[in-house]
């Protein structure tokens, strides 16, 4: 038998509605500290991503197509973080980001929509914003101390690694000589 459409939308209310209560030992206020500041970190890692692919993009001069290499990697990178953390902030029962609107509303990744930079400003304006990433996971990770939530920092672990990195490359690519 066919359900008609009203109890079908109020089916499909009800499962919208629904709480996602995935079990942990965490305790509340440790899921929401870890989820929220987890959650920023997303916003900013999908900000910085889509912002290396415009320098990508946008890149130009004689050191084209090292620098252009370059931020596909580093762009890679931030990219395979997303669904890490993402799914880190879902196994232990919070909720996680929904929307570009709500990536835009907790970026804290300023945003470059100029229409042209010079590859050396490209090139630093990232390496800042990688520093600034490196700080903010170091902070998430003692939020993740103080909760003894482990199986979180380790992975921060590597992403503070990995951002130094970037930091680092960035670095030598500006110099001169």
């Amino acid at each position: 038998m066919r359900k008609n459409n009203s109890t079908k939308t109020a089916e499909l209310r009800q499962r919208r509605d629904a709480p996602l209560a995935t079990p942990t030992d965490l305790t509340r206020s440790a899921t929401k500290d870890i989820a929220g500041a987890m959650n920023a970190i997303l916003a900013d890692v999908f900000a910085l991503y889509l912002k290396t692919k415009n320098f990508h993009w946008h890149m130009s001069g004689p050191h084209f197509r090292d620098y252009h290499l370059l931020l596909d990697e580093h762009a890679d990178q931030l990219f395979a973080m997303t669904d890490p953390i993402a799914e880190r902030v879902r196994k232990i029962g919070g909720p996680t980001i929904k929307s570009i609107g709500q990536i835009s509303r907790a970026q804290r990744v300023l945003d470059n929509d100029a229409d042209y930079v010079d590859p050396a400003d490209m090139l630093a304006e990232f390496a800042e914003d990688n520093k600034t990433l490196t700080a903010r996971l170091r902070e998430i990770h003692e939020v993740c101390d103080e909760h003894r939530d482990i199986a979180s920092a380790s992975p921060i672990e590597v992403w503070i690694d990995e951002s130094e990195r970037r930091t680092w490359f960035l670095f030598e690519a500006r110099r001169r000589g």
